[in-house]
């Protein structure tokens, strides 16, 4: 097996195996990936998407791609396709895994390394990882049928509303991700939560890239206290299918969370799909998050898959 650097093969034609990964999203998250391979077709077609293709033969039956954010690199994706002469597709993801992990090891001012691979199971990719000394946090996978009955919007308090996402939202919303994500273990996997700057960019992304789906504002509400006139809480959906919500930032600051404000806003977007003739919305949650879990459970959540998020913290340049 060959592996070749797709920031020097832009001729690499990724198109029969992203094909095959659209359909792997559909059947396992109920999701729709082609926005997400286009993009990647366009990066690497502009030779700006760094990663490894598997080639074995002169076919490609794999690849990986990762991105840098600052002294952050992030594992983007990771797919190998079924069908291999030579290898299982576990020998492949790791030989993947390890020629990208070690990439952004050694790459200079990279000390931080992110990944989340939601079609890998837990456990199925953890051995390049956990070799490379990545801490694990397992994470669930969750959707909540649409069919059916309203969600029960629980009664707030006069002092709060819920009401429509707007475009103003931004910096309040990154302020309350920010505050909301304080001491988390969210904020140990994605350091975005930890700063404001890093909240806007997570916003950005949400609202403005395929990556997560196509953002609905219509589905995304605000909770706000009325007597301060200032954002307590939010909740962000995109849509991932047709039919198919997935939130995409659900959160509270802390001093509001004893009043049912998450569940609201929860109900807010689920009658608000349901409405619109949505089957399914979805959402992931860390598996350390147990009074998340319990409440996405309560309010009739399912989980149906388990799958791994990854961090690697390298030592910091000193200080002179």
């Amino acid at each position: 097996m060959e592996i070749l650097d797709l920031r020097h093969f832009s001729s690499v034609d990724l198109r029969p195996l992203l094909g095959d990964e659209v359909q792997v999203w559909s059947r396992l998250l109920s999701w729709d990936y082609s926005g997400s391979a286009d993009m990647i077709l366009r990066y690497v077609d502009g030779k700006i998407l760094p990663g490894y293709a598997a080639i074995e033969r002169g076919r490609i039956i794999g690849y990986a791609f990762f991105v840098y954010e600052g002294s952050k690199g992030v594992i983007g994706d990771l797919f190998v396709a079924n069908g291999s002469r030579t290898e299982n597709p576990q020998e492949v993801e790791s030989r993947l895994l390890m020629h990208v992990i070690e990439t952004l090891q050694q790459s200079p001012g990279v000390h931080r390394i992110e990944a989340q691979l939601l079609v890998h199971e837990a456990g199925e990719v953890a051995r390049p990882f956990v070799e490379q000394g990545f801490h694990r946090h397992p994470r669930l996978f969750m959707v909540l049928p649409l069919e059916g009955t309203s969600s029960q919007v629980p009664p707030l308090p006069a002092e709060i509303e819920i009401r429509r996402w707007v475009e103003a939202d931004y910096q309040p919303a990154a302020a309350v991700i920010t505050t909301a994500y304080r001491g988390h273990v969210d904020a140990e996997i994605n350091d975005q939560y930890r700063t404001l700057g890093g909240s806007l960019r997570f916003l950005n992304n949400i609202v403005r890239f395929p990556g997560c789906g196509l953002f609905d504002a219509e589905s995304s509400f605000a909770a706000m206290d009325k007597r301060t006139r200032t954002m307590i809480g939010l909740i962000l959906c995109s849509r991932v299918r047709h039919d198919v919500g997935h939130v995409t930032q659900v959160c509270v600051l802390p001093e509001y969370r004893s009043h049912r404000i998450g569940e609201s806003l929860l109900a807010a977007t689920a009658n608000n799909l349901r409405h619109r003739g949505y089957s399914m919305l979805s959402l992931t949650v860390t598996q350390a998050n147990a009074r998340a879990v319990d409440l996405y459970r309560r309010l009739g959540f399912d989980i149906k898959r388990v799958f791994d998020a990854f961090v690697w913290e390298g030592r910091l340049p000193p200080l002179y």
